[in-house]
């Protein structure tokens, strides 16, 4: 065994190669210079896993984020993360959390969105409230689809995209298992609202 596997556990790349073994996925090894990244299939979206370095004056971080691009028939979004001092801090200039009635969440988490009404109905679900809440550190949101995700892709005005970002390189393989999971249901759940289409061959043809 290495000095450095020693130290620190297994690399990235291990973890993230178990976790595409187990999920059914694909592992893309970036290399020494590229990026690694999980490539997921459910139903016919694509759910992809990699980290993301934000630089902030001389300080760089690094997240780890997943995305799944939909096309959105409403233009329904949602934003919910754990609380904490900045979330605090966010309520108090003026950013709206809406409470959705399940004490679960209202209680440990921040959520906002444009229609309250789907909101409760996104978070009725059970599993998905229980992914969430399995999470030690979540921000899980709907916002535009970055064409950057996806090499050569120019998505339209109505393509938006589920994302999860957390600060620092994930790997714990069942947590990550059950973001995955998290997705799949979160997916589901926006086509039984009215949000999403359960089958576009357009969305589809963005990954032939």
């Amino acid at each position: 065994m290495s000095l450095l596997r020693q130290l620190f556990g297994p690399s990235k790349k291990e973890i993230w190669r178990q976790l595409s073994e187990k999920i059914n996925a694909t592992f893309v090894d970036g290399g020494w210079f590229g990026k690694d990244k999980v490539e997921a299939k459910h139903r016919q979206w694509a759910i992809t896993l990699d980290t993301q370095v934000k630089q902030y004056g001389k300080t760089t971080v690094t997240y780890t984020r997943i995305c799944a691009p939909f096309i959105n028939k409403d233009g329904f979004r949602f934003n919910i993360y754990r609380k904490g001092f900045f979330s605090d801090a966010g309520k108090y200039l003026g950013v709206e959390d809406v409470e959705v009635g399940f004490d679960d969440l209202d209680y440990d988490f921040i959520i906002q969105g444009n229609d309250h009404y789907k909101l409760w109905k996104m978070f009725a679900h059970d599993r998905i409230r229980s992914l969430i809440k399995n999470q030690p550190d979540i921000n899980l949101k709907i916002v535009k689809a970055d064409a950057g995700w996806f090499s050569g892709t120019d998505f339209d005005d109505n393509v938006d995209m589920v994302e999860f970002r957390v600060r620092g390189v994930m790997k714990d393989i069942t947590l990550l298992q059950e973001l995955f999971n998290l997705f799949a249901e979160v997916l589901d759940h926006l086509c039984t609202i009215g949000s999403a289409y359960e089958d576009d061959p357009k969305l589809k043809n963005y990954y032939v």
